[in-house]
């Protein structure tokens, strides 16, 4: 009669490789699925970039102009090859300043709202 003390099998079993590499596939997977969803975030911060850009240029304006005479502003702005639709709403405030709400479209694009406090005249 012959007794084994050592371990019966000292490798691994086709089914161990398989369900290894299964695990490993779904990893690889899900990494590329992060990678494409990193990328398309990425490229659309570009637009997002330029329409608060356009927005920031919008407010020095009406802080070096003051709010009256920022109205007269062009109401399309080109930037980055995009043409931008700036709106700007005036709500007078207590204080006497302009409360002026900048909103940044473009059709296809992400945009930009900035809200700024200018001087209702012009600034001294």
């Amino acid at each position: 009669m012959r007794t084994v003390t050592g371990p019966r099998d000292a490798g691994i079993s086709l089914i161990e490789m398989v369900v290894a590499v299964l695990v490993l596939s779904i990893g690889v997977i899900a990494g590329f699925q992060s990678l494409g969803q990193a990328r398309i975030g990425i490229g659309g911060e570009v637009p997002r970039l330029l329409a608060h850009g356009v927005a920031l240029n919008r407010a020095e304006e009406l802080l070096m102009l003051g709010a009256a005479a920022g109205s007269g502003l062009p109401d399309r702005v080109l930037m980055g090859g995009i043409e931008w639709r700036v709106e700007v709403a005036l709500a007078a405030t207590d204080a006497g300043f302009a409360e002026a709400r900048i909103r940044v479209s473009a059709p296809d694009q992400p945009g930009a709202v900035y809200v700024v406090y200018a001087p209702a005249g012009p600034a001294q």
